[in-house]
């Protein structure tokens, strides 16, 4: 773990060659079945189990386990910080980091509230540090970098990983069963489909968003199937994830520090 380093030197000569993963997580309404904790628990799990395979390439920090969840807000059980503060957040733990010595930094992400408040936390990070420290400072979310077995490839069903689905629902089955009950799995009513805007995601990106609280967009918090949801699936998902991050980690670590061309 990166506060294992006990002395300054330590530090210094770890952020030379290891690349630092900070996890990012929620504590989040899930829908009736789900713990408000799957975020943070499947993207902790996902982040050890990558610290374990590639113990002398990364070096883990514990994870951040709230994130920008205030369109879940209505719907109860969920702890959030607003987008503005995420931003600022990120910035300064990523900071932290950069001003101690490191170069290299992936922000793992398990929640897509997160994704936009890091993005402008890097646009920020990268006008602040490109010259002066030269980091390369990349945001991963799991299920992107997961690829195909996210996007409906067997043994899925539904179209795409989207909240308390039938993805989210396996994975924590086969993880953590004791925090799902399946009894009360309910097909939530969702807004019909317009043919542009994918309240499901199982619909193609066509140029068009648009922002709706939760409760606006789901009858109880969840969206998919997840009655769909099986611990079988959610390992093969699991599994996918952790390998196509390893891949990625395994790069990284390699691309040569960022110089300026001009």
């Amino acid at each position: 773990m990166l506060f294992y380093a006990s002395t300054y030197s330590d530090l210094n000569e770890a952020a030379k060659d290891k690349v630092v993963v900070l996890p990012l997580g929620a504590i989040e309404q899930h829908g009736p079945h789900l713990s408000v904790s799957t975020d943070t628990d499947i993207v902790t799990y996902v982040a050890q189990q990558i610290e374990k395979a590639l113990p002398e390439s990364v070096l883990l920090c514990p994870t951040l386990p709230f994130g920008s969840s205030h369109h879940h807000l209505s719907l109860g059980g969920t702890m959030s910080i607003s987008p503005e503060l995420y931003t600022q957040v990120v910035m300064d733990l990523v900071g932290s980091l950069v001003e101690s010595g490191f170069k290299k930094i992936i922000l793992l992400n398990g929640h897509g509230g997160n994704i936009t408040p890091v993005r402008q936390a890097l646009a920020v990070l990268s006008k602040r540090f490109d010259v002066s420290h030269q980091p390369t400072i990349a945001l991963a979310t799991y299920w992107e970098v997961g690829g195909k077995a996210f996007a409906g490839e067997p043994p899925m069903e539904s179209p795409a990983l989207s909240h308390a689905c039938e993805y989210e629902t396996s994975m924590m089955l086969h993880l953590f069963a004791d925090k799902v009950w399946m009894e009360r799995v309910e097909r939530a009513q969702r807004p019909e489909s317009n043919g542009y805007i994918p309240w499901e995601d199982d619909e193609p990106y066509r140029g068009v968003t648009v922002f709706k609280q939760t409760a606006f967009i789901s009858s109880n918090g969840s969206s998919g199937e997840p009655q769909l949801g099986t611990a079988e699936k959610g390992k093969h998902l699991v599994e996918q994830a952790i390998k196509g991050l390893i891949t990625f980690i395994e790069s990284f670590k390699n691309w040569p520090l960022s110089e300026s061309l001009r």
